[in-house]
This record gives structure tokens, sequence and C-alpha cells, in this order.
């Protein structure tokens, strides 16, 4: 009686559509729909069946990748109302990062572990295509082994429309050069009307299409992501996975999906705009949880973004349907630049912390969702890479702790 009692409050089409979801049926953009804009009994019975399904498509497993965020430059004209991040050239705070610096962080980056690095920056006006080579051909030479996941589709129009060649040709030659895989972002919400208002200048979507496309049939693979919690609807974002998914069955291309929340405090859309200030705690778990059961079996890694939605949040979306918690980072910016306020790295072990706590396992993959570590035992972890920092502990304490980190070592 107790369990009825529970799944009483219900509503019956969300009851059915969480039931075909369970059973494998592929759910229609109005399920997507209806499913986004649950809330109360229907929430928590959506949070449930996704977790469920995420126990089905991936195990326990919770994966991470070490990687460092690299945006070689903030100056960009494109415009975007919801950016902060974005510089003038002649702004005080406006930086283009020769490759020395770029060289600097990298080495930075793999001291600490990385295995990828995630690079991005503005769109400058007097950069053309063979920068982006450049940057490509001088941190592979130095780093063969690291992947380097780079150039949003916004970058590759901008490089693709100064270089003359093809779209292929054009992302074979950064290919040639080191490229691995593409961010999926300059997505935000792909719909015109909407983007009319959020990124007037940037790309649109046929075209995002068309470079995403390309990309994978030329062996580049990307991840896949949507921007909310601003002006768009239920019905925009339902839509949005839609063409997500079915370009994921004509290609095959996309490695995990990413639902990205609206930073408003330091942008246009949200002082100027009328955009919403941001999503709510329904929309962050709710995006998590359609994301796993919308798209399976086509897209079966989520990931939760601790940089929008902070650790914690981000922990409830493990338990929402997400089985991938990211990555380091290192040097996050872009976030920050918009007033997101939960850091700029979060530590490998961190990670592992935050998904034990959720009763998970830790898993750190590489970029395209290979495995590189398991950490079944936190006795067996190994010790941080990160750089020393100051400690407010006293020194008999701090010597404490170092000889019983060094006992435990010894132990192993």
């Amino acid at each position: 009686m107790s369990l009825e009692r529970l799944l009483a409050d219900v509503s019956s089409d969300v009851a059915g559509i969480l039931d075909r979801a369970l059973d494998g049926a592929e759910l229609s953009v109005d399920d997507a729909e209806r499913l986004l804009r649950v809330e109360g009994p229907d929430f928590h019975a959506l949070v449930r069946s996704a977790d469920l399904a995420r126990a089905q498509d991936k195990g326990d497993d919770v994966s991470f990748v070490v990687c460092r965020n690299m945006n070689f430059t903030n100056v960009c004209y494109v415009g975007c109302s919801f950016c902060g991040f974005a510089r003038h050239k002649d702004d005080a705070e406006a930086y283009d990062h020769p490759m020395e610096v770029l060289l600097e962080k990298a080495r930075d980056a793999v001291a600490r572990g990385a295995t990828e690095f995630c690079i991005q920056g503005g769109i400058h006006p007097n950069k053309d295509h063979t920068h982006y080579r450049e940057i490509l051909e001088t941190l592979k030479a130095a780093f063969p082994k690291v992947h380097i996941h780079a150039f949003s589709p916004e970058e590759i129009d901008f490089g693709h429309r100064k270089s003359g060649m093809e779209l292929a040709d054009y992302l074979r030659w950064l290919q040639e050069a080191g490229l691995g895989t593409i961010p999926g972002t300059a997505a935000e919400i792909l719909d015109d009307e909407v983007r009319g208002v959020v990124s007037p200048r940037k790309l649109g979507r046929d075209r995002w299409i068309e470079i995403v496309t390309t990309a994978h049939s030329v062996g580049l693979r990307s991840s896949s992501t949507v921007m909310y919690g601003h002006i768009e609807s239920p019905r925009h974002v339902a839509e949005h996975m839609g063409l997500v998914r079915n370009i994921q069955k004509q290609t095959g291309g996309f490695t995990e999906f990413v639902p990205l929340g609206f930073i408003h405090e330091k942008n246009i859309l949200f002082n100027h705009l009328g955009a919403r200030a941001g999503s709510t705690l329904y929309e962050d778990i709710v995006l998590v949880a359609v994301g796993r059961l919308f798209l399976r079996p086509w897209i079966t890694n989520v990931q939760v973004s601790w940089v929008k939605m902070g650790p914690k949040m981000a922990q409830f979306g493990l338990l929402a349907g997400a089985n991938d918690f990211g990555g380091t980072l290192m040097e996050e910016s872009i976030s920050r630049e918009s007033g997101s306020e939960f850091g700029e790295n979060l530590p490998p072990e961190e990670i592992r912390r935050l998904v034990r706590e959720v009763g998970r396992i830790p898993v750190e993959r590489n970029t395209v969702y290979g495995t590189l570590r398991r950490f079944d035992d936190p006795e067996k972890d190994p010790p941080s890479r990160e750089p020393a920092k100051e400690t407010e502990l006293s020194g008999p304490t701090r010597w404490r702790l170092a000889e019983e980190r060094a006992a435990r070592r010894a132990a192993r």
C-alpha cells in the first residue's frame, strides 16, 4: 500500500512515457517536451526512471577526463548576448597569448596528469585559418601523446571561410596538424529564432549542422551540447535534442550529451534582454534525466557540468541519469567571466571523492571514452599532482598528516 501511495500522484501520461522509455522504446519530441515540464511527483518519477536507465546503459562507473582548458584569446567581435568572456582588442583585459604561453600551460597540464588539451578562443578579427593550424602543430610537436580537443563550430566556420578550401578538406588539414576531436559547443539552441536573440551574429542552425556532420564524416568526433535557462521554451529544447539524436543516427559521431545551464549575472542577455536568471534546480536535473531517456541508445554518455551546476548539484545529476563528471579543466574562464562561482579547477582526487559520495565508482577516461584507469579501491588512489598550496594548518599538524600519508603509501 505504501508503494502504491508513492506512485499514485504520478500523472498517467508521464507514467506511460517513462514506462515506454524503460522498455527501450524511442521517445518522441512531444514526449521529451512533456518530460521537460514535469514537477512534483512527476519529477521524482522521472529522476528514478533515468537513474534506472543509467544503470542499464552504463552501470555504476562514473567517468572523468584529466584535461586543461586553454583559451588562447578573449578578443572577439561576434557579440553573443549571453557571453561575458569576450573583449575588444583595445580593452584593458584583452589577451592574445603567444605560443610560448600555450606551451607553458601545456607543460603544467601534463605535469598534473592531463591527457587532453581543450582549446577554444574568441573570434579574433586579425587571425585566420593558419593560426588555428599553428596552435595544433606547436602543441602536438611538443606533446604528441596528448589528445587535442579544439575549436568550436563557430571557430571552424571562421577559419574555413578564411581558408578558401572545401569544408571537408579544411577539417582534414586541421586533423593532419593534430586535431583529434571538436567541442560541440556554439550550439546553444538550434533554432534560428532563439539564436537571433542570444547569438545574432553567430553561425546559424544549418551551418552548425553542416560543420558537425562534415567533421563526423572525416573521422572527427564531437560532443553535443544544449544551453538552457534563458529565453528558450521546453519545445525549443525538445526539438534541439531531436535534431541531435537524428544527427547521431546518421553519423554516430557524438561522444556525449552535455546540458549547459545559462550563467546570467554578467551578460546582456539577462541584464538587458529579459532572459531568466539562469536555470532552476528542476531544469538542471530534468535536462540530465530527459537526456538519458530521450537519447538512448544512440547517445549513452550524459555529462554533468560541475562548472555550471556546482559540485553538489552535479552529484544530484549522477542520481538522475548522468554517468560522466566532465573534466578537471584546470583553468576554466568562459563560465567564470559570465558569473559562475564554482571554481576553475576540480582536481581528480576531488572528483573521485564526489563520485564515491554517491556510491559510484570513479573511472578516468580519455576524450573518446576509452577507460584509462579504474579507482575501485580508495586506498590505492595515486597521490595528488596538484601544485602545492599554502595551508593554515599548524606545523605539527602538517608534519603528522605528512607522516600518515607516507605510512599509507608504504603499506600499499
